[in-house]
């Protein structure tokens, strides 16, 4: 059992869990992620790693509530436990060598992903500018915690609510027509706005890392449901990625498999609507 040390609502779609996981909380780096079942009779939900500390031996997870099992996950409180978590699985995000100025574009609960790399790359000595988006004030997340691993945070909503109005799109061809020489980009949230990135960045031949949240079961490339198509080639998020070059995924591709269930996750909503 695994239990949760602390938790935190960030909005209230959005929780924030600190697990007691010592073997995970050794090893782990950001870029990835693990694999929790609530009980034994649950389903099998992939999360990246938010932060961790490896003297406490604890792991922080955030995590949207969008289904069954993130709302019960989301209902539990510190003392409470989970069953199963493991990890860390996938590759570490690889920064090459060479890299002193990096770009973090993370977009909604995608921000909590971006952080882990935002917070390495500052205590490496990088020069770090983050851009983080959302749909309106009320939603936004981690705005401290950024602010604390950057040189300069830029904050955007759709709506104008809060920051600059806008996509992050929008703030990252502003920063580059200003002038500013990234090495790198590396760009976390929803499909759209990791492929407008990389259509931003591509003609500056900036390199563009990409982490990408296909359907996922097992976690160990048993099951090829995490597929997408890199470079022309089939390749495993869950054992290849989940980072890969932002200029060379098929998108297309990864949107229409990451609706293929939709029907069905749209009647489960349903249902747990009218039992509530």
């Amino acid at each position: 059992m695994f239990p949760i040390i602390e938790k935190t609502v960030l909005n209230p779609s959005v929780v924030k869990i600190k697990l007691d996981a010592p073997l995970i909380a050794k090893k782990v780096l950001p870029g990835q992620f693990i694999i929790f079942r609530i009980d034994e009779y649950g389903e099998r939900v992939p999360l990246t790693v938010a932060d961790y500390d490896r003297e406490a031996g604890t792991i922080t997870l955030i995590f949207q509530i969008v289904g069954h099992t993130t709302e019960r996950l989301a209902a539990l409180n510190a003392g409470d436990s989970i069953l199963d978590l493991v990890g860390p699985l996938g590759v570490a995000t690889e920064i090459p060598e060479g890299v002193e100025s990096v770009c973090v574009v993370g977009g909604g609960v995608g921000c909590a992903i971006a952080y882990p790399q935002a917070k390495q790359l500052f205590h490496m000595g990088k020069k770090v500018d983050v851009i983080a988006g959302f749909r309106s004030k009320d939603i936004v997340i981690l705005e401290d915690e950024f602010r604390q691993c950057s040189d300069n945070l830029f904050l955007c909503t759709d709506d104008g609510t809060y920051g600059q109005k806008g996509f992050v799109t929008n703030v990252l061809q502003e920063q580059i027509d200003a002038g500013k020489k990234y090495d790198m980009v590396i760009a976390i949230g929803p499909i759209p706005m990791m492929k407008f990135v990389s259509k931003v960045t591509e003609p500056y031949a900036i390199p563009t890392i990409v982490s990408l949240n296909p359907i996922m079961v097992d976690g160990t490339g048993m099951c090829g449901g995490c597929r997408v198509t890199v470079d022309g080639q089939i390749r495993y998020a869950c054992v290849d990625g989940p980072d890969f070059d932002g200029h060379k995924v098929d998108y297309d591709e990864l949107m229409r498999r990451g609706g293929t269930y939709r029907e069905q996750e749209h009647a489960c909503k349903m249902m747990n609507a009218e039992v509530k």
